[in-house]
């Protein structure tokens, strides 16, 4: 507007248009409701409202759809992006080629594995890896420069083998393996796929006894592939070191074993074992598993004062299971019964009012025992009375250890293994058609 007035005509022209632009308010009208609507206003919504168009996005609708559309890439990519190196995982074999496997993991794209890994199998799990097929599988790559998933199931192998021995050395449970080898240090035991070593100073008692020579071969060598029984002491993945001890599982292990040999034993089975300890009263050996006691008297015929006599731990020998006892846990062994008994040759061949040969081999208060010659796992005893016509206080009074001398037989008791001897009826005149028969 300017100062002479033709703005007035322009006002009313405004107002005008104005007027023209505003819609006239209808009167209203009573609907059987009895709520008043405009029935003109209603046409006029009915009349702007769109009903096919597609409308041009605004700056605000543009950015709630890339929203929309981010959130649905996000979506779609989850389960690919929740993987991690080093995740183990159960898949299905859906597809196989000579160059790699796929393997459904459950995310948007299948995992790999590749054809390098597939090269150093062998062909039984190769055959394993069919279609349908579930397997465990490591993530070694969630994403490489391809896009794919790579797999292996030969360090998801590993990996669970890491956490079961995590598992044994929480709970301390005894793992039962074979020998796979040595270095100078000690034992290499195979846990699964992994190497574990079993350090001298965890090796058991019994092993240890039979351990002879200067170089690792001649101490170790002759125990590959022999079972041990171990306990997990130490896992340390990021050193690849996995720490174990017969020492600690042997007792355990042992009396687990030798329950379960006495459900399965019987009186009168013959075994081949072999020598573990010696001690004054008997050797104790190994029967598959589990240890029994030769008693000293079931050792020989013979007489033996102790067992480092006739043997050495680690030898092989052959036992007769001569008595069970669950209750405590014992088994009784004899080695002796393997042998033919000279007392069926003393049966046959002698006859009270003999003479024979005999070297002394011990001597007590009450007598002097001595083994025949002929006979060398019999002993007869001479009783203190039966050396002389003339009062003897002690038998060395007549005899020596290791002196070869005559004897009469004047006991035999085959039932209770018992031979008497004499040295005093050797030149008795009751003997005398005997002698000269």
């Amino acid at each position: 507007m300017n100062s002479n007035g033709q703005g007035l005509g322009n006002t009313e022209e405004v107002k005008a248009d104005t007027s023209a632009a505003e819609p006239v308010q209808p009167e209203p009208v009573e609907t059987a409701a009895g709520v008043e609507a405009p029935v003109e206003a209603v046409e006029a919504v009915e009349a702007e409202a769109p009903t096919a168009t597609v409308e041009t996005p605004t700056e605000a609708s543009s950015e709630e759809s890339a929203a929309a559309e981010g959130d649905w890439l996000a979506q779609d990519t989850s389960d690919q992006k929740q993987l991690k190196r080093g995740d183990v995982l159960e898949g299905t074999v859906t597809a196989t080629s000579p160059t790699s496997v796929q393997v459904d993991v459950g995310a948007k794209t299948e995992g790999i594995i590749p054809g390098r890994e597939l090269e150093r199998m062998n062909r039984e799990t190769i055959d394993l890896l069919k279609p349908g097929a579930v397997v465990s599988v490591y993530v070694v790559n969630p994403h490489d420069h391809n896009g794919d998933i790579i797999l292996s199931l030969n360090r998801a192998l590993e990996e669970l083998d890491w956490r079961r021995a995590e598992e044994y050395r929480e709970s301390q449970e005894v793992y039962e393996s074979h020998v796979a080898g040595y270095n100078k240090g000690g034992l290499i035991v195979r846990f699964g796929r992994l190497r574990g070593f079993v350090p001298q100073s965890q090796i058991s008692p019994d092993r240890r006894r039979v351990l002879d020579g200067e170089t690792p071969e001649e101490r170790w060598g002759k125990m590959v592939n022999e079972i041990i029984t171990v306990k997990v002491m130490e896992v340390d993945r990021a050193r690849n070191r996995l720490i174990l001890s017969e020492r600690m599982a042997s007792r355990e292990s042992r009396e687990s074993r030798k329950e379960s040999l006495i459900g399965r034993l019987q009186v009168g089975e013959v075994r081949t074992g072999r020598v573990v300890s010696l001690v004054d009263f008997g050797a104790f050996v190994d029967v598959g598993g589990a240890e029994g006691l030769v008693h000293l008297t079931e050792l020989s015929w013979k007489h033996v004062t102790h067992p480092k006599e006739l043997l050495e731990v680690g030898q092989e020998v052959k036992v007769e299971v001569i008595s069970i006892d669950p209750e405590n846990k014992r088994i009784g062994l004899s080695m002796k019964r393997q042998e033919a008994d000279p007392w069926d040759t003393v049966a046959i061949n002698f006859q009270v009012g003999q003479l024979v040969q005999g070297i002394v081999t011990k001597m007590t208060k009450f007598g002097a025992f001595v083994r025949l010659v002929d006979v060398p796992e019999i002993e007869g005893l001479v009783h203190i009375s039966e050396l002389s016509d003339q009062r003897v206080v002690h038998p060395r009074d007549v005899l020596q250890e290791g002196e070869t001398v005559t004897l009469r037989v004047v006991k035999m008791d085959i039932g209770d293994r018992r031979l008497g001897l004499s040295l005093k009826r050797v030149n008795s005149a009751e003997y005398l058609d005997m002698d000269w028969g």
